[in-house]
């Protein structure tokens, strides 16, 4: 697993909490929002199959879900 910065998962994690109609029970959707964004420089369309960077998807989905932000 790669090792990114924590300013790096930060400044996703304020990216995350800025998106329109954010919410938890979500949380999936907008961490790969987020990190889609990050790699390709804008956010997925509707049917967008580009890959992204799993392992960076997983280490914020992460750090959401234990709260550590």
């Amino acid at each position: 697993m790669a090792d990114y910065s924590r300013s790096l998962i930060k400044s996703l994690i304020n990216k995350v909490k800025e998106y329109p109609r954010f919410s938890k029970k979500e949380i999936e959707k907008f961490c790969w929002m987020a990190v889609h964004e990050h790699k390709h420089g804008v956010l997925p369309s509707e049917y967008d199959i580009r890959e992204i960077d799993e392992d960076l998807y997983l280490e914020l989905l992460r750090e959401f879900k234990s709260n550590t932000f």
